[in-house]
């Protein structure tokens, strides 16, 4: 069964930096690209970034481009998402997910196979 833990998120100031980790159980992410996306309450779920397996691409959405990175560890099985210069919009549930045994990043959430649960980032301003 494949668990996908998010954590690091948190209540902080506009301005401020948080990283996002998701690290997987029951699988090996290293053949698959993994992606980040948020929800704030009463919206869509929104793409936020996604990564090959092989690190060697990154999409990241025209809102946080600039601000987030998308980067990866195979050997410790875990995902990140740096976020710096946060802004109160920033604020939602960040979620991490799997497109399973697939090389390329994708900005629909229907081609994401496993999600975890989410961790909840709040900027305030």
């Amino acid at each position: 069964q494949v668990q996908l833990v998010e954590s690091g998120g948190g209540l902080v100031q506009a301005g401020d930096s948080l990283r996002l980790s998701c690290t997987a159980s029951g699988r090996a992410l290293s053949s698959d690209a993994v992606g980040w996306f948020r929800q704030a309450p009463g919206k869509e779920r929104d793409f936020v970034a996604s990564i090959s397996w092989s690190r060697n691409t990154t999409l990241h959405a025209d809102t946080v481009k600039g601000r987030f990175s998308v980067s990866r560890d195979n050997v410790k099985n875990t995902v990140y998402l740096q976020m710096n210069s946060l802004k109160p919009e920033d604020t939602a549930v960040y979620l991490c997910a799997v497109r399973k045994g697939t090389y390329y990043p994708a900005r629909d959430f229907q081609s994401y196979d496993y999600w975890g649960q989410g961790t909840q980032v709040t900027v305030s301003s």
